[in-house]
Order: C-alpha cells, then structure tokens, then sequence
C-alpha cells in the first residue's frame, strides 16, 4: 500500500528537501505541498492525501490551527508533526488538535516510514525524543504528586485504565495481550468498554486523554 502525503512547511528549502526525500522512500508519494496552514488545508481538499506532514510554525495559519481544520473536515486524513520544536508549548496543542504523531526535523526516513505506517494503522507515530518528553511531563504530574496509583477515571476498572496506559505509551493490541498474559479479544473487549466509558474514537483520542488524565505509567508502576 502507497500512502500518499501532502508536506507542509513555510520554508522553501525545507519542503522542498522533504519532498525530495519522501520521493526516495518506499510506500510514500508526495501528491501536494503548502507554504502555509491555508494551503494544507486547501490541498487535502484537492489531494484527500492519507496523511500530512504538518510544520508548526507558518504565517497566516499555524500546524495547529491546519490540523484541528483538517482533522475536523476530512476525518480520513492524519497529520503527523515534523518541526523543530519538542517543547510543551508546541507539543501538547498539537496533540489536542488531533495530529496522531510528532517528530523533529532531525528524523530519519526510515523514523518518517514508520510513523505513517504507524498512523495509518491506528497506532500513534511518535518520535522516541518525544515519547521521553510526554513520560517526563506525566511523572512530574499528577502520578507523582499522588503518591500512588490514580482512581481510574469515567467509570473504568482498574484493569481497563492499565490498557489505556499501554495503549498510550505506544502499544499495539498483540503488545498490550503478551504484556497482560490476556487474549488479543480480551484486549479489543477491554478497549471497546473503556472507548465508550471516556467518549473516546480512536487510538489518538485515548493517548491523549491519558496522558491529560495523568494515566501513563511511570517505570514499575501498575494500577491496583
């Protein structure tokens, strides 16, 4: 399968680097690209690509103000971040607005690869640099100033919020079924009851709920 993708980002060299390099991976065609939010949005009208590759930092529309339009008019398309910024300040909006992955310039191809492939299949794309940094915020949060295991929000059993917290540090449902000793249908059943329990959609939801609801799981810690 050939993803196609739109690249955005006000730098011209830089798009244009990027275009150039996607054209040289395998399972990726670059049918647009946009100098701005406006024309990211325009060109997803145009293309309905797979997935956009979404700067942060452009004039007339910012990458978060793109994706939430995105995201909200064609469902069917994903954004992946590629910036130079991993700060709070662009990291946790861009989450909200919906992009389903975050990575920094400084990406491989083969990182870019996996993280399209990864948003494609439902999972989430993020680099390992940001996946440190989401980690960091949650264990200086609300797990830490706890002392302990938080309540499982909405109503969920404690065993349904230790599979949102696998499912937020980057899990796949046969990952989530070997880590719980549990069957693959036991993890989908688990997952259905808490999706509906948090009003959540998707995958990309649920990361994003558990991190705000401090539900990702520091090193040795579990849900009891």
């Amino acid at each position: 399968m050939t993803a196609r993708v739109v690249v955005a980002d006000d730098q011209a060299v830089v798009r244009e680097g990027i275009v150039m390099l996607l054209g040289l991976l395998p399972g990726i065609e670059v049918v647009g690209s946009a100098k701005d939010g406006e024309e990211a949005v325009a060109q997803v009208a145009e293309h309905a690509p797979d997935v956009v590759l979404m700067d942060l930092r452009m004039p007339r529309c910012d990458g978060v103000e793109a994706t939430r339009r995105i995201r909200e008019r064609f469902p069917g398309t994903q954004v992946v971040v590629l910036t130079t910024f991993e700060d709070d300040d662009s990291l946790f909006p861009a989450l909200r607005a919906g992009a389903r992955g975050y990575l920094t310039k400084d990406a491989g191809g083969d990182e870019i690869v996996r993280a399209v492939e990864a948003v494609l299949s439902g999972e989430v794309g993020l680099s390992p640099t940001v996946q440190r940094r989401l980690l960091e915020q949650v264990t200086a949060g609300p797990l830490q100033a706890a002392g302990g295991a938080p309540e499982p929000p909405d109503g969920m059993t404690p065993r349904e919020a230790e599979v949102l917290s696998l499912i937020a540090e980057g899990m796949s449902n046969a990952d989530i079924a070997r880590t719980l000793h549990i069957s693959q249908a036991t993890v989908k059943s688990h997952i259905n009851n808490l999706f509906a329990k948090a009003g959540l959609r998707d995958r990309a939801q649920a990361v994003r709920y558990a991190y705000m609801r401090g539900l990702v799981r520091p090193p040795g810690r579990t849900f009891t």
